[in-house]
């Protein structure tokens, strides 16, 4: 448990760092909940990279470009990945 609890605040750190917006950090807070409940449902990071899209394009109503999208599913899921190899 205490493993997952570390994971889930890298994903925020690094959703943080992300800053699609340029709104600073502390300006995504639901939208980083809702993307780590995506992170522990999907394991493809283009479907990962879609429903964040789909997530910050509800709350902003503007649309991140798929390759940012993408690239940042990707760095989420190596995340996942490295949690789950390791014991």
């Amino acid at each position: 448990m205490r493993k997952e609890i570390q994971t889930n605040l890298q994903y925020v750190d690094v959703l943080n760092e992300w800053d699609p917006f340029c709104l600073g950090e502390s300006s995504y807070e639901t939208e980083i909940a809702d993307t780590i409940q995506a992170i522990h449902e999907l394991n493809d990071s283009s479907e990962l990279a879609e429903k964040i899209q789909r997530i910050y394009e509800f709350s902003f109503e503007k649309i991140i470009p798929q390759e940012s999208c993408l690239k940042i599913a990707e760095e989420l899921l190596a995340i996942k990945e490295n949690d789950s190899c390791s014991i």
